[in-house]
Parts: structure tokens; sequence; C-alpha cells
């Protein structure tokens, strides 16, 4: 039977995607785990894998291409199979195509429509039955606030995939809508930039997060001297062995996991009608590329040592300013961790990255006058960290105390050792 390769939603805040490269050519006998092509993303530039066997007959997207999830790419066919008479897409591809053309926002209900036309996707049991799914699927549907039992599953005999949890709709905003202003018109000389998917889902993301979550701030100043101090022995030490040195930024989350242990009530995530605590601490990771900002997760960091947690950070932020990310390492995360003293940002707000309910803003370490032994004034090193949290979650005791525990650790960096 004919089968049509569609776009794939490889990340929950995917609406479309660009085919960058063909790995394949029409008449390619291709199997299953085959590599399609390349796809690229709102945050990375990925692999598509093929999920039947077959020969490509067809070729329906170009190299360079955007079109929209759900979207058919390529027919496939089987062994001595006749392609279809007419060779046309389905006619709810052809819409689909069509929107994507004109510029029309994409929605979930879009993509799901297109699948089930084509008949590619399993049905599963919601009637109160045990719901298959596999544990990446789970693990995402709890982080996600997706209840699973709605979802039609598209992996063998009907079983729920982590890309069906991506695909499920979000929930819808409620509250009242609030007019845009249209900015001034462009004129000669002015330079209009198109957005990129990238930045177009940073503008809703953080839209949604600010109009619909309470936040609030708390700010703390912790002496940095001590950290200073064991840094600076510890990297002499890794450059006598060959080891690749430690940043601040490495001890700072590495203090954010171990204060979230102390205080897991800002480890969760408001859930509707509950709160979801969690037993991992995955941290996210703001990182800076060229179209935006991407959030690589260190999943377990809990059970990490500071050097794990350095090496993995590096990894992770190389791999996203390349985009190499694969979809499973920027999702799933439970708190934030933004850091901008490398750009000699003292002290900012951060907006929290949902559905996490806490998110720190780190600066840079500044010398400035301070009270020493005596009450004497002598040249102290200070850095500002601040929380921003989600008051449904966290409230302002459980905040203060989860900071208290976070000055504590960096200004004993050693306890983080032990």
């Amino acid at each position: 039977m004919a089968k049509y390769i569609e776009m794939p939603k490889l990340a929950d805040t995917m609406t479309e995607g660009t085919l960058v490269k063909w790995r394949v050519k029409e008449g390619d006998k291709v199997a299953t785990g085959d590599v399609l092509a390349e796809i690229e993303t709102d945050k990375a530039t990925m692999e598509m894998e093929a999920f039947d066997d077959g020969i490509v007959h067809k070729l329906l997207v170009a190299t360079g291409q955007k079109v929209l999830c759900g979207t058919p790419i390529a027919l496939l066919l089987g062994k001595n199979e006749p392609p279809p008479a007419d060779g046309s897409l389905p006619v709810v591809a052809a819409k689909a195509v069509a929107a994507a053309s004109a510029g029309s926002p994409a929605s979930s209900g879009t993509a799901t429509a297109v699948a089930h036309a084509t008949g590619s996707r399993a049905a599963t049991s919601t009637s109160g039955s045990r719901v298959k799914a596999s544990p990446l699927a789970k693990k995402m549907a709890v982080s996600q606030g997706v209840n699973l039992s709605s979802l039609r599953g598209t992996g063998p005999g009907g079983r729920i995939i982590a890309r069906d949890v991506e695909n499920a709709p979000a929930a819808p905003a409620t509250g009242p809508s609030v007019p845009i202003v249209p900015p001034i018109p462009a004129g000669p000389g002015d330079t209009v930039i198109p957005l990129s998917g990238m930045r177009r889902v940073i503008a809703e993301r953080l839209l949604s997060s600010k109009t619909h979550i309470p936040h609030f701030y708390l700010t703390i100043e912790v002496d940095a001297a001590p950290l200073m101090k064991l840094r600076a022995e510890a990297n002499a030490a890794a450059e006598t062995s060959g080891a690749a040195k430690l940043t601040v930024n490495d001890f700072v989350l590495k203090a954010v996991v171990t204060a979230a242990q102390k205080v897991p009530a800002v480890n969760a995530s408001f859930a509707g009608d509950s709160i979801i605590q969690y037993a991992s601490v995955n941290l996210s990771v703001a990182v800076a590329v060229e179209e935006g900002l991407v959030t690589p997760v260190i999943r377990d960091a809990q059970k990490k040592s500071l050097r794990e947690i350095s090496e993995a950070v590096k990894d992770l932020a190389g791999r996203a300013r390349n985009k190499k990310l694969k979809p499973d390492e920027y999702v799933g995360g439970t708190i934030t961790v933004s850091n901008l003293g490398a750009y000699g940002i003292d002290q900012f707000n951060a907006i929290i990255n949902p559905p996490q309910a806490l998110i720190l803003a780190v600066g840079a370490i500044v010398k400035k006058p301070v009270v020493g032994p005596g009450d004497t004034i002598v040249v102290g090193q200070r850095v500002s960290i601040t929380l921003s949290s989600d008051h449904r979650v966290v409230d302002g005791a459980v905040g203060a105390n989860y900071l208290a525990e976070l000055k504590k650790l960096l200004e004993s960096p050693a306890l983080m050792l032990m």
C-alpha cells in the first residue's frame, strides 16, 4: 500500500519544518530506520528516519522548502506496487500545503487532520483501559501536563510514543485578549526581518508566560570570593592533569541543583488541579544562539558531579549553537538557569520557562566596597542572583529558603564537592 511520508513534528514547539537535504532520491529502496532527510526545526537540524520499508516513488518537497507538520513530503511504494492513478496528494494534505504557502499559522489540529486522513495513525483506547505508551512518552506527558488517554498512538500496535505527546494540542489560553498596538510602518532605509521559526516560538512562549503565570521576584547578593578561590585552585590542578577548566557557571549550576534537593518544592510545575513535584532535577541551561535562545536539559543533574555537569553543559551548548540537539535534549526541564555575567550584566529578571515554576538569573561577579571585619571597608567580590517564580507553585518563604540554601553553597563551595 502506498504510504505518504509526512513532515514530522520533532518538538513540542514545532509547527513547521524546513527540508534541508534529501538523503535519498526517487527510485531508491529504503528500510525502516534508514535516514531519509535532514529537517530543520526552530531549534535544531535533525535526521528523519523511515518508519516503513519501500521504494521512494516521488519526492514532493524541494530542498529548502518549508511546510507545516503533517504535510506529505514524499510517496513510498511497496515492491511492484503501482503508483496512485492520478499521482496527486490527498485532499487534506493539499490543503495543508496551500495553508503553508499562504503563510497561515499552523495548528496542531491541522497536522492531526492530515495524519488521520491518510490513515497512518492507529487508535488507542480511551475507554478506561490501560494506555499503552513508551517510557519517554509517559515522562514527557507528566512534564507537559498531557493526558495520555486523550491521545491516539502512532507506534506499533497503537502505542503512544514521544512524537504523539509532542503533537498533543496545547491547553487553551484563558483570560481576556490583549489588543496589539501595530508598530510604525517601515520606511525608506528600514530593514524588515522576517521571524525565524525559533524567534516566533520564543515570542509565543514568553508572551504566554508573562500573561498567564503570576511571576514574583527575589534577589540575593552572594560573596563570590570563596568560590573564585576554590575555582582557581581546582583549575590549577586541572591544568597539571590536562583536564578541562571549570567555569563560574559550572559551580552555579551545581549549587542550583543541590539547593533544589534541599528545597524540593521549587522543582515543580502547576498542573491545573494539582502541583507536580519532580523527583529528578532536570536542569535547563539558557544558551544564546544566532537566532535567539535555546535551553538544553541536563537530565538527572542531581546524580552528576561538578565535573560531569561541566562536561554536559559544554557538550549541549556546543551542539545547540550548531543546531545538532536531539528533540529529547531540550524538553522536560524542571528548573532553568540564565547567566548573563559574561555580557557584563550585573543583575536582571528572567521570564519563567513554562511549564517550569522557577528560573534563576545570574549576573556578573563584580568588585565593590563591602563591610569587612571590625566594620572596615574592604574590596569584596559579589554576584547578584534573582529568582523568578510561579506564585501558584512557590510562595515567598519557600523561594527565600531556596535562595538561602543556594547562597550557603556558593559561599562555602567545598560543600558541593562532598
